[in-house]
Protein backbone atom coordinates (compact mmCIF):
# COMPACT_ATOMS: atom_id res chain seq x y z
CA UNK A 1 0.00 0.00 0.00
CA UNK A 2 1.36 3.45 -0.93
CA UNK A 3 2.32 6.07 1.60
CA UNK A 4 -0.52 8.24 0.36
CA UNK A 5 -3.18 5.66 1.23
CA UNK A 6 -1.72 5.01 4.69
CA UNK A 7 -1.29 8.65 5.71
CA UNK A 8 -4.45 10.20 4.31
CA UNK A 9 -7.65 10.27 6.31
CA UNK A 10 -10.91 10.61 4.44
CA UNK A 11 -12.83 13.61 5.70
CA UNK A 12 -16.45 14.25 4.85
CA UNK A 13 -18.53 17.40 5.02
CA UNK A 14 -22.04 17.61 6.50
CA UNK A 15 -23.54 16.32 3.28
CA UNK A 16 -21.48 13.15 3.34
CA UNK A 17 -19.31 14.26 0.43
CA UNK A 18 -15.53 13.87 0.42
CA UNK A 19 -13.89 17.12 1.58
CA UNK A 20 -10.95 18.69 -0.22
CA UNK A 21 -8.77 18.01 2.83
CA UNK A 22 -9.09 14.29 2.07
CA UNK A 23 -7.13 14.68 -1.15
CA UNK A 24 -3.35 14.57 -1.00
CA UNK A 25 -1.77 18.04 -1.56
CA UNK A 26 0.42 16.73 -4.40
CA UNK A 27 -2.66 15.52 -6.27
CA UNK A 28 -4.45 18.83 -5.76
CA UNK A 29 -1.46 20.78 -6.98
CA UNK A 30 -0.48 18.66 -9.96
CA UNK A 31 -3.82 17.34 -11.21
CA UNK A 32 -6.35 19.99 -10.18
CA UNK A 33 -4.79 23.42 -9.74
CA UNK A 34 -2.76 23.16 -12.94
CA UNK A 35 -6.02 22.76 -14.90
CA UNK A 36 -7.46 26.06 -13.63
CA UNK A 37 -7.11 29.46 -15.24
CA UNK A 38 -5.57 32.38 -13.38
CA UNK A 39 -8.72 34.06 -11.98
CA UNK A 40 -10.13 30.71 -10.83
CA UNK A 41 -6.81 29.84 -9.21
CA UNK A 42 -6.90 33.10 -7.25
CA UNK A 43 -10.50 32.42 -6.16
CA UNK A 44 -9.61 28.90 -5.08
CA UNK A 45 -7.02 30.33 -2.71
CA UNK A 46 -9.81 31.87 -0.62
CA UNK A 47 -11.61 28.55 -0.08
CA UNK A 48 -9.41 27.27 2.74
CA UNK A 49 -6.05 27.77 4.39
CA UNK A 50 -4.73 24.62 2.76
CA UNK A 51 -5.74 25.79 -0.72
CA UNK A 52 -4.35 29.23 -0.02
CA UNK A 53 -0.93 27.72 0.68
CA UNK A 54 -1.10 25.48 -2.38
CA UNK A 55 -2.31 28.29 -4.67
CA UNK A 56 0.52 30.55 -3.55
CA UNK A 57 3.22 28.26 -4.90
CA UNK A 58 5.44 30.36 -7.18
CA UNK A 59 6.34 27.41 -9.40
CA UNK A 60 2.65 26.92 -10.17
CA UNK A 61 2.27 30.59 -11.12
CA UNK A 62 5.50 30.54 -13.10
CA UNK A 63 4.23 27.73 -15.30
CA UNK A 64 0.91 29.50 -15.72
CA UNK A 65 2.54 32.83 -16.67
CA UNK A 66 4.94 31.10 -19.07
CA UNK A 67 2.08 29.28 -20.82
CA UNK A 68 0.00 32.48 -21.08
CA UNK A 69 2.92 34.73 -22.03
CA UNK A 70 5.89 32.71 -23.36
CA UNK A 71 8.07 35.84 -23.22
CA UNK A 72 8.00 35.68 -19.40
CA UNK A 73 10.26 32.60 -19.52
CA UNK A 74 13.11 34.86 -20.66
CA UNK A 75 15.96 35.07 -18.06
CA UNK A 76 15.61 38.87 -17.97
CA UNK A 77 11.95 38.58 -16.95
CA UNK A 78 12.74 35.85 -14.40
CA UNK A 79 15.29 38.11 -12.75
CA UNK A 80 12.84 41.02 -12.58
CA UNK A 81 9.91 38.92 -11.32
CA UNK A 82 12.06 37.36 -8.58
CA UNK A 83 11.94 40.70 -6.76
CA UNK A 84 8.14 41.04 -7.00
CA UNK A 85 6.30 40.75 -3.64
CA UNK A 86 4.65 37.43 -4.58
CA UNK A 87 6.78 36.50 -7.56
CA UNK A 88 4.89 35.29 -10.61
CA UNK A 89 1.56 35.63 -8.85
CA UNK A 90 2.20 39.38 -8.56
CA UNK A 91 3.13 39.46 -12.24
CA UNK A 92 -0.17 37.82 -13.14
CA UNK A 93 -2.20 40.07 -10.83
CA UNK A 94 -0.63 43.14 -12.45
CA UNK A 95 -0.72 41.97 -16.07
CA UNK A 96 -3.85 39.88 -16.57
CA UNK A 97 -6.58 42.42 -15.66
CA UNK A 98 -7.15 45.56 -17.69
CA UNK A 99 -6.22 48.95 -16.29
CA UNK A 100 -8.67 51.52 -15.03
CA UNK A 101 -8.68 55.01 -16.48
CA UNK A 102 -10.41 57.15 -13.90
CA UNK A 103 -10.51 60.92 -14.26
CA UNK A 104 -6.89 62.06 -14.19
CA UNK A 105 -5.72 64.02 -11.15
CA UNK A 106 -3.35 66.88 -11.90
CA UNK A 107 0.13 66.34 -10.47
CA UNK A 108 0.99 69.24 -8.17
CA UNK A 109 3.20 69.96 -5.19
CA UNK A 110 5.21 67.00 -3.94
CA UNK A 111 3.60 64.68 -6.49
CA UNK A 112 5.12 66.63 -9.38
CA UNK A 113 8.61 65.81 -8.08
CA UNK A 114 8.05 62.09 -7.72
CA UNK A 115 10.67 59.80 -9.17
CA UNK A 116 9.76 58.57 -12.63
CA UNK A 117 10.14 54.99 -13.82
CA UNK A 118 13.39 53.12 -13.42
CA UNK A 119 16.42 53.77 -15.68
CA UNK A 120 15.08 51.06 -17.96
CA UNK A 121 11.70 49.80 -19.04
CA UNK A 122 11.27 46.10 -19.89
CA UNK A 123 8.77 44.97 -22.53
CA UNK A 124 7.53 41.38 -22.73
CA UNK A 125 5.52 40.99 -25.94
CA UNK A 126 3.59 37.97 -27.23
CA UNK A 127 1.52 37.69 -30.40
CA UNK A 128 -0.85 34.74 -30.80
CA UNK A 129 -2.94 33.75 -33.77
CA UNK A 130 -5.75 31.25 -33.49
CA UNK A 131 -4.43 30.02 -30.14
CA UNK A 132 -0.90 29.43 -31.46
CA UNK A 133 2.15 31.54 -30.65
CA UNK A 134 3.13 33.71 -33.61
CA UNK A 135 5.94 35.79 -32.12
CA UNK A 136 7.50 36.46 -28.72
CA UNK A 137 10.18 38.94 -27.69
CA UNK A 138 11.67 40.72 -24.67
CA UNK A 139 13.41 44.07 -25.04
CA UNK A 140 14.62 46.87 -22.78
CA UNK A 141 14.59 50.63 -23.28
CA UNK A 142 16.61 53.17 -21.33
CA UNK A 143 14.53 56.02 -19.93
CA UNK A 144 17.05 58.52 -18.54
CA UNK A 145 18.84 60.16 -21.46
CA UNK A 146 17.88 63.61 -22.66
CA UNK A 147 17.22 62.17 -26.10
CA UNK A 148 14.61 59.76 -24.74
CA UNK A 149 12.94 62.38 -22.54
CA UNK A 150 12.50 64.93 -25.33
CA UNK A 151 11.87 62.64 -28.31
CA UNK A 152 8.47 61.15 -29.24
CA UNK A 153 7.85 58.01 -27.16
CA UNK A 154 7.93 55.04 -29.53
CA UNK A 155 8.99 51.44 -28.95
CA UNK A 156 9.55 49.28 -32.02
CA UNK A 157 9.45 45.52 -31.61
CA UNK A 158 10.91 44.16 -34.85
CA UNK A 159 14.43 44.70 -36.05
CA UNK A 160 15.48 46.07 -39.43
CA UNK A 161 14.05 43.97 -42.28
CA UNK A 162 12.67 41.45 -39.75
CA UNK A 163 9.33 39.93 -40.74
CA UNK A 164 6.96 37.50 -39.04
CA UNK A 165 4.95 35.06 -41.21
CA UNK A 166 1.26 34.49 -40.51
CA UNK A 167 -1.14 31.74 -41.61
CA UNK A 168 -3.35 34.33 -43.32
CA UNK A 169 -3.50 34.43 -47.12
CA UNK A 170 -3.54 37.88 -48.67
CA UNK A 171 -6.45 37.72 -51.12
CA UNK A 172 -6.90 41.44 -51.64
CA UNK A 173 -10.37 41.42 -50.12
CA UNK A 174 -10.64 43.78 -47.15
CA UNK A 175 -13.46 41.87 -45.49
CA UNK A 176 -11.76 38.48 -45.51
CA UNK A 177 -8.37 39.75 -44.32
CA UNK A 178 -9.91 41.95 -41.66
CA UNK A 179 -11.94 39.05 -40.32
CA UNK A 180 -8.91 36.79 -40.17
CA UNK A 181 -6.70 39.38 -38.48
CA UNK A 182 -9.31 39.81 -35.76
CA UNK A 183 -8.05 36.42 -34.52
CA UNK A 184 -4.64 37.91 -33.77
CA UNK A 185 -4.16 38.56 -30.04
CA UNK A 186 -1.39 40.68 -28.59
CA UNK A 187 -0.02 41.12 -25.09
CA UNK A 188 2.45 43.90 -24.27
CA UNK A 189 3.59 43.79 -20.64
CA UNK A 190 5.67 46.70 -19.36
CA UNK A 191 7.78 45.99 -16.27
CA UNK A 192 9.30 48.62 -13.98
CA UNK A 193 12.17 46.82 -12.19
CA UNK A 194 12.60 49.59 -9.60
CA UNK A 195 9.00 49.40 -8.39
CA UNK A 196 8.57 45.64 -8.92
CA UNK A 197 5.34 46.27 -10.77
CA UNK A 198 4.01 45.48 -14.23
CA UNK A 199 1.10 46.43 -16.48
CA UNK A 200 -0.35 45.07 -19.71
CA UNK A 201 -0.92 48.06 -22.00
CA UNK A 202 -2.45 46.05 -24.86
CA UNK A 203 -6.15 45.59 -25.50
CA UNK A 204 -5.49 41.87 -26.20
CA UNK A 205 -7.96 41.88 -29.12
CA UNK A 206 -7.77 44.37 -32.02
CA UNK A 207 -9.88 47.51 -31.72
CA UNK A 208 -9.64 48.14 -35.47
CA UNK A 209 -8.24 46.67 -38.69
CA UNK A 210 -7.80 49.09 -41.57
CA UNK A 211 -6.14 49.06 -44.97
CA UNK A 212 -3.87 51.98 -45.84
CA UNK A 213 -5.36 53.76 -48.83
CA UNK A 214 -2.02 54.23 -50.60
CA UNK A 215 0.29 51.33 -49.72
CA UNK A 216 -2.39 48.66 -49.24
CA UNK A 217 -0.84 47.64 -45.91
CA UNK A 218 -3.16 46.36 -43.21
CA UNK A 219 -2.95 48.18 -39.88
CA UNK A 220 -4.09 46.12 -36.88
CA UNK A 221 -4.51 48.42 -33.89
CA UNK A 222 -4.59 47.47 -30.21
CA UNK A 223 -5.37 50.35 -27.86
CA UNK A 224 -5.86 51.12 -24.18
CA UNK A 225 -7.39 54.42 -23.10
CA UNK A 226 -5.63 56.09 -20.18
CA UNK A 227 -5.94 59.26 -18.16
CA UNK A 228 -3.29 61.94 -18.65
CA UNK A 229 -1.99 64.52 -16.20
CA UNK A 230 0.33 67.51 -15.93
CA UNK A 231 2.88 67.90 -18.68
CA UNK A 232 0.83 65.91 -21.16
CA UNK A 233 -2.26 68.06 -20.91
CA UNK A 234 -5.31 67.04 -18.91
CA UNK A 235 -7.75 64.64 -20.57
CA UNK A 236 -7.48 61.17 -22.06
CA UNK A 237 -4.74 59.54 -24.10
CA UNK A 238 -4.44 56.23 -25.87
CA UNK A 239 -1.61 53.77 -25.71
CA UNK A 240 -1.72 52.45 -29.25
CA UNK A 241 0.04 49.37 -30.58
CA UNK A 242 -0.05 49.05 -34.36
CA UNK A 243 0.82 45.82 -36.16
CA UNK A 244 1.52 46.44 -39.85
CA UNK A 245 0.90 43.50 -42.19
CA UNK A 246 1.62 43.24 -45.89
CA UNK A 247 1.74 40.62 -48.62
CA UNK A 248 1.28 39.89 -52.29
CA UNK A 249 -1.98 38.83 -53.91
CA UNK A 250 -2.56 35.13 -53.21
CA UNK A 251 0.56 34.91 -51.07
CA UNK A 252 1.29 34.83 -47.38
CA UNK A 253 0.45 37.82 -45.22
CA UNK A 254 3.33 38.69 -42.91
CA UNK A 255 3.96 41.17 -40.09
CA UNK A 256 6.42 43.87 -41.13
CA UNK A 257 6.29 46.25 -38.17
CA UNK A 258 5.04 46.39 -34.55
CA UNK A 259 5.28 49.64 -32.61
CA UNK A 260 3.83 51.16 -29.45
CA UNK A 261 3.32 54.86 -28.70
CA UNK A 262 1.10 57.16 -26.62
CA UNK A 263 -1.07 59.77 -28.35
CA UNK A 264 -3.11 62.64 -26.94
CA UNK A 265 -6.53 63.97 -28.03
CA UNK A 266 -4.92 65.94 -30.88
CA UNK A 267 -3.27 62.80 -32.26
CA UNK A 268 0.14 64.05 -31.17
CA UNK A 269 2.67 61.44 -30.02
CA UNK A 270 3.79 62.35 -26.50
CA UNK A 271 7.45 62.73 -25.64
CA UNK A 272 9.30 60.29 -23.41
CA UNK A 273 9.00 62.37 -20.24
CA UNK A 274 5.22 62.91 -20.54
CA UNK A 275 4.70 59.26 -21.45
CA UNK A 276 6.65 58.08 -18.39
CA UNK A 277 4.49 60.25 -16.13
CA UNK A 278 1.37 58.58 -17.54
CA UNK A 279 2.84 55.07 -17.41
CA UNK A 280 3.87 55.64 -13.81
CA UNK A 281 0.25 56.43 -12.88
CA UNK A 282 -0.95 53.39 -14.83
CA UNK A 283 1.55 50.97 -13.29
CA UNK A 284 0.73 52.13 -9.76
CA UNK A 285 -3.01 52.43 -10.48
CA UNK A 286 -5.89 49.99 -10.12
CA UNK A 287 -6.87 46.99 -12.19
CA UNK A 288 -10.25 45.55 -13.11
CA UNK A 289 -11.64 42.42 -14.70
CA UNK A 290 -11.46 42.37 -18.46
CA UNK A 291 -14.86 42.49 -20.12
CA UNK A 292 -15.51 41.39 -23.64
CA UNK A 293 -15.38 44.27 -26.15
CA UNK A 294 -15.02 46.84 -23.33
CA UNK A 295 -11.62 48.05 -24.56
CA UNK A 296 -12.95 48.40 -28.11
CA UNK A 297 -15.89 50.41 -26.80
CA UNK A 298 -13.49 52.62 -24.81
CA UNK A 299 -11.45 53.20 -27.94
CA UNK A 300 -14.53 54.09 -30.00
CA UNK A 301 -15.67 56.48 -27.27
CA UNK A 302 -12.18 57.98 -27.28
CA UNK A 303 -12.46 58.58 -31.03
CA UNK A 304 -15.82 60.32 -30.52
CA UNK A 305 -14.36 62.53 -27.80
CA UNK A 306 -11.36 63.19 -30.01
CA UNK A 307 -13.67 64.28 -32.84
CA UNK A 308 -15.62 66.63 -30.55
CA UNK A 309 -12.37 67.92 -29.08
CA UNK A 310 -11.11 68.75 -32.57
CA UNK A 311 -14.41 70.42 -33.54
CA UNK A 312 -14.44 72.54 -30.37
CA UNK A 313 -10.80 73.48 -30.90
CA UNK A 314 -11.48 74.53 -34.49
CA UNK A 315 -14.53 76.50 -33.35
CA UNK A 316 -12.47 78.32 -30.71
CA UNK A 317 -9.71 79.03 -33.22
CA UNK A 318 -12.29 80.33 -35.70
CA UNK A 319 -13.84 82.60 -33.06
CA UNK A 320 -10.37 83.81 -32.10
CA UNK A 321 -9.57 84.55 -35.75
CA UNK A 322 -12.84 86.49 -36.10
CA UNK A 323 -12.02 88.48 -32.96
CA UNK A 324 -8.55 89.25 -34.30
CA UNK A 325 -10.01 90.34 -37.65
CA UNK A 326 -12.66 92.47 -35.92
CA UNK A 327 -10.01 94.01 -33.67
CA UNK A 328 -7.81 94.71 -36.68
CA UNK A 329 -10.67 96.35 -38.56
CA UNK A 330 -11.57 98.44 -35.50
CA UNK A 331 -7.97 99.59 -35.09
CA UNK A 332 -7.75 100.38 -38.81
CA UNK A 333 -10.98 102.41 -38.74
CA UNK A 334 -9.85 104.26 -35.61
CA UNK A 335 -6.47 105.01 -37.16
CA UNK A 336 -8.08 106.20 -40.40
CA UNK A 337 -10.53 108.36 -38.45
CA UNK A 338 -7.68 109.99 -36.57
CA UNK A 339 -5.84 110.73 -39.81
CA UNK A 340 -8.92 112.26 -41.44
CA UNK A 341 -9.84 114.23 -38.35
CA UNK A 342 -6.26 115.41 -37.93
CA UNK A 343 -5.99 116.56 -41.54
CA UNK A 344 -9.23 118.50 -41.29
CA UNK A 345 -8.17 120.13 -38.04
CA UNK A 346 -4.81 121.19 -39.46
CA UNK A 347 -6.49 122.54 -42.59
CA UNK A 348 -8.90 124.67 -40.54
CA UNK A 349 -6.02 126.01 -38.43
CA UNK A 350 -3.93 127.21 -41.38
CA UNK A 351 -6.93 128.74 -43.12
Amino acid sequence: MSSFSTTTTIAEDDGGRTAITAVHPDIIQTLILTKLDGPTLISAGFASLQLQNLCSDDELWRKFCNSSWPSTSDPLIKKAVAAFPSGHRSLFSDSFPSITHNDPKPITGDNSNRRLLSPELISAVDIHFGGNLLYSKVLTNETESGWFMSSPFRIELLGHKEIVPTPVKFDGEDGNCNLELQKMKLSWILIDPSRNRAVNVSSLNPVSVQRHWLTGELKVRYATVMGSCAGAGEGLVQCGIVVTCEGKEGGELHVRDVCMQIEDMDGKVLCGKDSLVILQEVIEGGRKKRKENEEKENYENFLELKKKWKENKQKKEKNLDMMCIASGITILISFWTLIVFGSRTNGSYFS
